[in-house]
């Protein structure tokens, strides 16, 4: 009998233990029962009883309507990008949809919308650091005209500095770009008014008027685009682009997904160079990575923050294949404590920490622009934001001014932006290696990035140009024939025509594009604002030397200027052969390099023939 105690009392120690877990496990009158995965998935931001479902753009209606499902429109643009939004009554009937669309060979991606929202960092630290308002010390007139840039706060831009703006300016201001800008929407503030800005839309609402009602977008697109040298307030990176504001997220910092991936698709379809999202969320939506690769392969640059969530891991739409995902450092070119990190980065720029004072200007080091005033919008101040959002639109700033400089794919001017980012303080290392997951290639540098963009490449163009030169005279003197004189007029229309397709793209009129957009939006039609089709495809062609030689070749004493104008036309587009730097709408990829190297056949041969004597 004396040997059962033992196991008696090792099963009443068990049954008591069990007991007891039960007990403190249990729910009690008054306690809260466990979440179920609807509760948490709401926690997370998803909205579970809701799906978003991106159905093949050549569907029709009859065919989406087959599928026994009411859809609603995201907006007006659902007839065009096939984008709709499906409720349910509840979570378990949005999971049984979930399960069937996902297999079906009419739907693209069908995921459960979330919720996209600014970071609160962002929003509410950055005003209870400022010292009083900087409307009257930044105001109109108060910079020093002898000054480039001459606007009265450029001082406290120690941000600008840090990506070599001053020198960058010196090689382009980004015009002929367009950028939109993802946001909360633009509002055109005082230091906004010489900015140049195309039609937009906004997406809560669903109508045109895409003003800014929280603060963030606008502070985004001064660090863009704020207007520059002009005496007042602060500069921004690319003052010569233009601003496309697409309104997705409400006075309160928050928007849905499916509206994010509506814009990126209308930005894309209504000329937009670059995007730039200063947003993101945790999660993987198949919505926004069709519109992501949509917009890439439509020739946009797109860039996006990591995240200020200070952990390792890159948030969406950074992570996504095609985007630019920024990082943010601070004045002394550290990477600051919020920023997220990963092996996603790829570059970083200064987003700012308003809880320090590294360059002992007595402000925050925040990233300072003009825009209203969160929470008051009806005023306006000079304000000091931290954060990837702000880190972000440094790098779009820049894209734009390689793509003013004509570098038009997506992957050259990421090409560019990686290779010349430089080593921050401190590091020693190659410029465009990788650094780590922290920095990426390092830290944006506009100067070097246009340096590389239009020295290297004007002296490809040029080197090309003469290469073909000196193969028509040989063609000439091989087949006997005699050679007109050269001279100066020769030279210098050889160095033009090298250089002509480098920056004709970007000479659009401003009247004409606006005059596009407005067509564009009212049609319904794709609108081109960066110079349209005609501009990217017919600019890198033989038409102006062959128009040239058309109209002109009966002036004997001009013909040595045509060849030259030929050929150095001719380098140029061997060079964009090569170089694979543009995106020419209506030829497809694979073909871009046959179409640019016969025309510069067809150039080179017109160029020839001017320089027959006789």
């Amino acid at each position: 009998m004396s040997a059962w105690i033992p196991w008696a009392a090792f099963a009443a120690t068990l049954v008591g233990a069990l007991l007891f877990w039960h007990g403190a496990h249990a729910p009690r009158v008054g306690d809260k029962a466990a979440p179920t995965s609807a509760e948490r998935a709401e926690a997370a931001g998803l909205r579970p009883s809701t799906l978003i479902v991106d159905y093949r753009d050549d569907l029709s209606e009859q065919a989406m309507a087959a599928h026994g499902y009411p859809r609603t429109a995201i907006g007006d643009y659902s007839a065009r990008d096939h984008l709709y939004r499906l409720d349910f009554a509840s979570a378990d009937g949005a999971a049984a949809a979930l399960g069937k669309l996902s297999g079906d060979p009419d739907v693209e991606s069908v995921d459960y919308d979330s919720t996209v929202s600014l970071s609160p960092d962002e929003q509410n630290e950055e005003l209870a650091a400022g010292a009083g308002s900087m409307e009257a010390e930044c105001g109109a007139g108060k910079g020093t005209a002898a000054d480039f840039p001459n606007d009265a706060c450029f001082k406290y831009q120690w941000h600008l500095r840090q990506i070599g703006m001053p020198e960058a300016w010196k090689r382009g201001t980004g015009a002929g770009a367009v950028v939109a800008v993802i946001d909360t929407g633009v509002t055109k503030v005082g230091d906004l008014a010489s900015t140049k800005f195309v039609p937009g839309y906004n997406f809560i609402a669903n109508n045109t008027n895409a003003d800014d009602d929280h603060g963030h977008g606008t502070h985004v697109a001064g660090t863009i685009a704020e207007s520059t040298n002009n005496r007042l307030g602060v500069a921004g990176v690319a003052y010569g682009a233009a601003i496309m504001p697409l309104k997705v997220l409400s006075a309160r910092g928050s928007g849905s997904s499916a509206g994010i991936a509506q814009a990126i698709r209308w930005a894309a379809d209504h000329g937009a160079n670059v995007i730039n999202m200063s947003l993101g969320g945790p999660f993987a939506v198949g919505a926004i990575a069709n519109a992501v690769k949509y917009a890439h392969g439509k020739g946009v640059v797109i860039v996006a923050a990591a995240g200020n969530d200070g952990n390792g891991r890159v948030g969406y739409p950074a992570r996504y294949p095609g985007v630019i995902a920024v990082a943010a450092t601070q004045f002394d070119e550290s990477t600051t404590f919020y920023s997220n990190w990963g092996p996603a980065i790829d570059i970083a720029a200064p987003g700012g920490n308003v809880r320090v004072d590294q360059n002992g200007d007595g402000q925050p080091d925040g990233v300072l622009q003009h825009t209203i005033v969160p929470g008051d919008i009806g005023r306006t101040d000079y304000l000091w934001f931290m954060g990837t959002s702000m880190a972000t639109p440094h790098v779009a700033g820049v894209a734009a001014l390689l793509v003013g400089a004509g570098v038009r794919r997506p992957e050259a001017v990421e090409e560019i932006l990686l290779a010349t980012a430089r080593q921050p303080k401190g590091r020693t290392g190659t410029a465009g290696t990788r650094i780590d997951d922290h920095y990426g290639a390092g830290i944006v540098d506009a100067a070097a990035a246009l340096h590389k963009a239009r020295d290297g490449r004007g002296a490809g163009e040029l080197g090309l140009g003469f290469a073909a030169s000196l193969l028509g005279l040989a063609l000439l003197r091989r087949r006997g024939l005699a050679v007109a004189p050269l001279g100066l007029g020769f030279a210098a229309a050889l160095l033009a025509g090298s250089s002509g397709l480098f920056f004709l793209p970007g000479l659009t009129p401003e009247s004409w594009t606006h005059a596009q957009a407005a067509a564009g939006i009212l049609s319904g039609g794709i609108t081109d604002l960066s110079g349209g089709p005609l501009s990217a495809t017919l600019l890198y062609s033989a038409l102006l030397p062959v128009g040239l030689v058309a109209l002109l070749y009966g002036v004997r004493r001009l013909r040595p200027a045509l060849a030259g104008f030929g050929f150095g036309v001719a380098g140029a587009l061997l060079f964009t052969a090569i170089a694979h730097t543009v995106d020419l709408r209506f030829v497809p990829d694979a073909l871009e390099p046959i179409w640019l190297a016969g025309q510069a056949a067809l150039a080179g041969l017109v160029a020839t023939a001017c320089l027959r004597r006789g």
